[in-house]
């Protein structure tokens, strides 16, 4: 076995507390002698949403040795709110104790620079291991069964029950709803979540009809008492009658027969699309990642595929889907769809002649055509939000997650981070605020003169008057709060670090195994080394002019297990975006490494 690199861990500390556990605060001391992962997440990210479902399986088959700690590093300001971060740990069903660090101090001591990044420490208290992104799974476990033996052989490995306690249950009628339909019947449709399950409710919007789904996370088709959901949110009316339901954990879209409440899949594999795989073809062999929302626009089901800031379609007719917009780099650029980046879109209405979308992590509101180019109307990009009202060019969101197309013509936003119901008005290219004191509102619908809010972290679907006058509300805006690292002007040298897991090695079979692709805010900062390349560092010279900015970089390896013996290698694909804030000084590093996976020196 490889002697590996090993660094004392730091203690783990945070102003906001512990969640999942009892007794106060857990230490590394307390968890001595288990292996430990620190996942760093926001719950903002579907990024970490993903690797939160990937760890469950390592989670339960080492749940005597392993112990997995969230650490909730927020980037909006709503998520530095304690009570959303409890309320985030329940809606995502995270089974592991979860230490709220509003102010990053424990991010600022493990030198973490990107959401997800999980950190390995070994049983004396040491890191092993640090990965950023997803899809590492598959590494960890190799690593924690690598552990284990050595662990166990000198006697410093130690069994048992972990120090996660589960919350008690809560008798709501629905649990972190996410969207809402209107049915033709005057019943309204809701996506219970957290429940795994659809209700129908009559239309007063509390009384249960009937519940679909089992309410136990799965991937089962058949009746409505059997068949089996994981985290639904989007909902759309198709022609027939039904209702295709965007089952997002499960990375694939249902359709709900109204009548006899049998559920059956229409797209998707069940398991989560990755760079390299197909990107179009029978919808039921092509894998999706995390949608969102769905919408019935110009004949064909278009989707929020958050997963991979992209927008897909799914064909009715000829059971097909593709994407439709979107490279998968994540950020604000408009222009044809294939030229468009998004960032986590999740939530799509159609008119006519537009597919309004809700760009969350941009805090942007933007728009399809009919040709299918990209046009933002609210929003700036990754790094500005807030509650700011006024001309479109300058308003502020916070993450909003739902749309509403509204009969004059304007678009009513589920304004999610603000508590908030805003309106953006093309006609006069002006944002109001419709409503406040909302609780993480997901959605909305209309329902007659009526506008009913899915409220999600209220439990509950509320009814407004839509109002004939605007609320008026004290603007503010806010930037991502994260230490700037200080740099040289002129010459910089991005590394990406990656070491390919135990007993793996780069996947060379078809060409380069590497990607990396760099970017600015502002776009002037880099006089030189932007674009995409297929190696891990690159050469960046920045303008002494610009004194600060964020770098943008994406990176990806994918590898293959290394023995020639077997014909099928099993092969993982490794990818992170990083925005990293940086600030120009004279003495600052030139040297900038970013850890893929492995240890940064």
């Amino acid at each position: 076995m490889a002697k590996r690199v090993r660094v004392r861990a730091p203690e783990l500390t945070g102003k906001g507390g512990w969640i999942n556990t009892v007794g106060g605060q857990l230490g590394l001391t307390e968890l001595r002698g288990r292996i430990v992962i620190v996942d760093f997440w926001a719950f903002c990210c579907v990024n970490c949403l993903h690797v939160l479902d990937e760890l469950r399986e390592l989670e339960e088959k080492h749940r005597d040795t392993v112990v997995i700690i969230g650490v909730h590093s927020p980037k909006f300001v709503h998520e530095a709110e304690h009570q959303a971060v409890v309320d985030a740990v329940e809606r995502y069903g995270v089974e592991h104790p979860v230490l709220d660090d509003p102010e990053l101090a424990t991010w600022k001591q493990y030198a973490v620079r990107a959401w997800p990044t999980l950190v390995v420490i070994d049983p004396e208290g040491y890191v092993v291991a640090q990965h950023a992104g997803e899809g590492h799974a598959h590494a960890i476990a190799r690593l924690v069964e690598e552990l284990e033996a050595e662990h166990a052989a000198k006697g410093t490995l130690r069994r048992g029950d972990g120090p996660y306690v589960a919350p008690e249950p809560e008798p709501t009628t629905l649990r972190f709803p996410g969207k809402a339909l209107a049915l033709p019947s005057g019943n309204l449709l809701v996506s219970d979540t957290t429940r795994h399950q659809l209700v129908e409710l009559e239309g007063d919007g509390e009384s249960v009809v009937r519940r679909i789904g089992s309410g136990v996370r799965g991937f089962v088709d058949g009746a409505a008492e059997e068949a089996g959901f994981s985290e639904p949110q989007g909902l759309a009316l198709l022609d027939d009658g039904s209702v295709v339901v965007a089952d997002t954990v499960n990375h694939a879209l249902r359709r709900l027969d109204l009548a006899t409440g049998e559920v059956s899949t229409l797209a998707g594999t069940g398991r989560q699309w990755w760079q390299g795989s197909p990107t179009s073809g029978p919808a039921r062999e092509v894998d999706l990642s995390s949608p969102w929302d769905v919408a019935l626009f110009g004949g064909k089901v278009w989707i929020a595929m958050a997963g991979v800031h992209q927008l897909w379609a799914y064909d009715p007719e000829g059971a097909t889907v593709g994407v439709a917009a979107g490279t998968t780099n994540e950020g604000l650029v408009d222009g044809p769809g294939a030229e468009a980046w998004f960032a986590q879109p999740s939530g799509l209405a159609a008119t006519a002649d537009r597919l309004w979308l809700a760009d969350s992590e941009t805090s942007a509101l933007r728009w399809v055509d009919l040709d299918g180019s990209v046009h933002t109307a609210v929003g700036t990009g990754l790094f500005d939000f807030g509650h700011r009202d006024g001309a479109a060019e300058q308003a502020l969101l916070q993450h909003p997650l739902g749309v509403t197309a509204l009969p004059d013509g304007s678009v009513a936003v589920s304004d999610t981070y603000n508590h908030a119901l805003r309106r953006y008005d093309p006609a006069t290219g002006e944002v109001t605020t419709l409503a406040t004191d909302l609780r993480e509102p997901s959605d909305a619908v209309l329902v007659g003169d009526d506008i009913v809010v899915v409220e999600s972290a209220r439990h509950r679907l509320t009814r407004l008057r839509l109002p004939e006058e605007a609320v008026r509300v004290e603007s503010v805006a806010h930037r991502t709060q994260r230490a700037a690292t200080e740099v040289a002007p002129g010459g910089l040298r991005l590394d990406v670090v990656f070491q390919a897991p135990t007993g793996q090695k780069l996947d060379t079979r078809y060409g380069p195994s590497t990607r990396l692709l760099v970017s600015s805010t502002p776009p002037e900062l880099l006089l030189t080394g932007e674009g995409a390349g297929t190696d891990l560092f690159r050469a960046l010279e920045l303008n002494p002019a610009v004194t600060e900015g964020v770098l943008h970089v994406s990176a990806m390896a994918a590898s293959c297990d290394d023995d020639p013996a077997n014909e099928y290698p099993a092969c993982h694909v490794h990818q992170q975006d990083w925005g990293v804030p940086v600030r120009l000084t004279e003495g600052g590093t030139d040297r900038l490494p970013l850890v893929l996976a492995g240890m940064a020196d």
